[in-house]
């Protein structure tokens, strides 16, 4: 079965990870079996789906992938019902016509769309939200609407304004102030950092049964035409190592690049670089991912073993990817506290986000992941700086707004600020695994 709806926003912060979260787990409290996906390159709600909720959840971008590569991921990793959640607007994308938005995910994916409407502080003028969402592109997809932070008195009108505008009322979420989910610099807290979350998601989910119209959620879902596009797995290489860092500093993790590395044939051993003193044995690679490493600087600068540990692996050419998190961990020095030292240079918060959104690198020369002239598709999502940024790629912005340098790469290290998504660089990812095979062979 490959039912699938897409829940679309009118702007970020309208709710549509609290609507998500409330139906996945109403539907898993039905017992049906679930598939959760993210349009876009979030990390931190497909967490939510995934810790949890305890359901399986993907990411779906269309700037890294194409409608066929969206359709190839999509149709492998769908199972039973799919709710895909999309970002920010259900029309925002790069540059005032939108491109890569979730509403090119429902297209690639052919998923129909239920629209989410935060109504404080309007009643009658959701109306005018709504017909505009549903006229702003001839083929919208939007088949209903999920009213945020309304009340059982305040639903009765707004679902004769939703029969006026001729869309299907699907119902309502109350404002439940101790069930909202808390923000942060970079979006939401993690699923793990927030007190009895799997409590207040059963309590979304116990809301979502007496309030919103599960069964025409599913009758729409059902629509969905099947995907029949065969997936084409990955030839695996020879068996390797890889360590991977994953804890509360390092939480940055496309579920789609852990199983392309193992479809390659790597063998996935994490650490923490908070709790562990040393790397594991008998690796090939390492990979830093992205996460909060400056709320854990104490943790991260009291483990001297780890830092010096990681510090003489890469001096001795063990093969490393670092990505925004993983890159400000291997400074000099992090907001003041001294780090591993592989990386010269003091890195430091700003007040603002820096070179926010996606862009494509250009290899300056031949490095770990590619050959010079070489260009791999990344985002990037911060608001730290550093002093030695690396000049290695050129980074062009998808909006065009701007070009430059960035990034640290030799034959055995790729460090910087972007963000990679592994599926849509499949060769440089295979170069990282066939770098870290010789790796191992050569100090076995």
């Amino acid at each position: 079965m490959q039912d699938r709806i897409l829940i679309a926003g009118t702007h970020s912060g309208c709710g549509k990870t609290t609507v998500t979260c409330a139906l996945l787990a109403a539907l898993k409290a039905r017992g049906l079996e679930l598939t959760a996906f993210k349009c876009g390159p979030d990390y931190i709600d497909p967490m939510f789906h995934r810790v949890a909720i305890g359901i399986p959840s993907h990411n779906l971008d269309p700037f890294f992938c194409t409608e066929k590569q969206l359709r190839k991921l999509f149709a492998a990793r769908a199972k039973g019902l799919s709710i895909i959640e999309g970002a920010m607007g259900y029309y925002d994308g790069i540059g005032p016509k939108g491109q890569s938005s979730s509403y090119h995910v429902a297209k690639a994916t052919d998923a129909s769309a239920i629209l989410v409407i935060d109504v404080k502080g309007m009643y009658a003028s959701a109306g005018a939200v709504l017909k505009g969402f549903l006229k702003f592109r001839s083929d919208s997809r939007i088949q209903g609407v999920i009213f945020n932070g309304a009340s059982p008195i305040l639903y009765e009108g707004l679902r004769q304004v939703a029969r006026d505008a001729n869309i299907i009322p699907m119902g309502f979420l109350p404002k439940v102030p101790e069930l909202s989910i808390p923000s942060r610099h970079l979006g939401l807290l993690t699923a793990g950092e927030i007190q009895n979350i799997q409590q207040r998601l059963c309590c979304l989910g116990e809301l979502a049964q007496q309030y919103i119209d599960l069964d025409e959620v599913l009758a729409i879902a059902a629509k969905a035409q099947p995907i029949t596009v065969v997936p084409k797995r990955a030839k695996p290489l020879l068996g390797v190592r890889v360590a991977i860092a994953q804890d509360e500093a390092f939480c940055f993790l496309y579920q789609e690049n852990l199983e392309l590395l193992q479809e390659l044939g790597c063998d996935l051993c994490f650490f923490s670089p908070l709790r562990h003193v040393a790397l594991p044995q008998h690796i090939g690679g390492l990979y830093l991912p992205g996460g909060y490493p400056e709320l854990y600087l104490d943790g991260l600068c009291g483990n001297t073993s780890m830092r010096q540990t990681i510090k003489d692996a890469i001096g001795n050419g063990l093969p490393t990817i670092a990505e925004c998190g993983g890159f400000l961990y291997l400074h000099d020095m992090l907001d003041g506290f001294p780090m591993t030292g592989v990386i010269c240079g003091a890195a430091y918060r700003t007040e603002k986000l820096q070179r926010f959104g996606y862009a494509t690198l250009t290899a300056k020369r031949d490095n770990l992941l590619c050959n010079t002239g070489k260009s791999i598709r990344v985002h990037e999502f911060h608001y730290y700086e550093s002093e030695n940024c690396g000049e290695d790629f050129a980074a062009h912005k998808a909006s065009g707004t701007s070009t430059y340098a960035c990034c640290h790469a030799s034959d055995t290290l790729f460090a910087g600020f972007p963000h990679l998504y592994f599926p849509a660089n499949p060769e440089f990812t295979k170069n990282f695994v066939q770098k870290a095979i010789e790796y191992a062979k050569k100090h076995a």
